[in-house]
């Protein structure tokens, strides 16, 4: 595995705009994806002090929790996110049969790219599942905005994957 290099020219954060969703082991990205929420983990902290210590306690890692992840995209003719939903419940499913428990989890990949659209840095989401769908939002005749389709994703955890981003263009008077 090769090691990973900062790029010694790059000053400046990677901005949170440029990005894309893919299921893992399928070709193609998500399409329409406009707003992903924070990857985000906590490890819950255990207190403790033994008799003869003095009054001050001591600190150990608990549980790893991994927050859900919110995904958002504009209402299409893509049914993706809402047979993905109904394989955790299926209101027409007879009784016994209102979810698919074979194959609700996916695995996600998230994909950020730098300005000038080179992947730089790409996670790996683990068995994800939906716990949350909406498939429409308030509908209002006096708005002018999108259409947005909305789901909550469980997960049980992530990684940064490695992953060697190729050199930064330069343009050349």
């Amino acid at each position: 595995m090769a090691s990973l290099v900062a790029q010694p020219n790059r000053f400046d954060p990677y901005k949170n705009f440029k990005f894309r969703l893919a299921f893992a082991g399928q070709p193609g990205y998500v399409a329409g994806i406009s707003k992903i929420s924070a990857l985000k983990r906590t490890t819950e902290v255990v207190e403790h002090r033994d008799g003869g210590d003095p009054s001050t306690g001591r600190k150990s890692p608990g549980r790893t929790k991994f927050e859900a992840v919110s995904l958002d995209r504009g209402v299409t003719l893509d049914r993706t996110f809402e047979q993905w939903a109904t394989k955790v419940w299926n209101f027409a499913g007879a009784p016994g049969a209102e979810s698919s428990l074979a194959d609700f989890r996916r695995d996600l990949v998230l994909d950020v790219f730098n300005e000038a659209g080179q992947k730089v840095l790409a996670y790996t989401i683990f068995r994800c599942w939906v716990s949350e769908y909406q498939a429409l939002p308030d509908l209002d005749a006096n708005a002018n905005a999108v259409a947005i389709e909305h789901l909550k994703v469980e997960n049980e955890g992530w990684e940064r994957t490695d992953y060697m981003p190729p050199p930064e263009p330069v343009i050349e008077p």
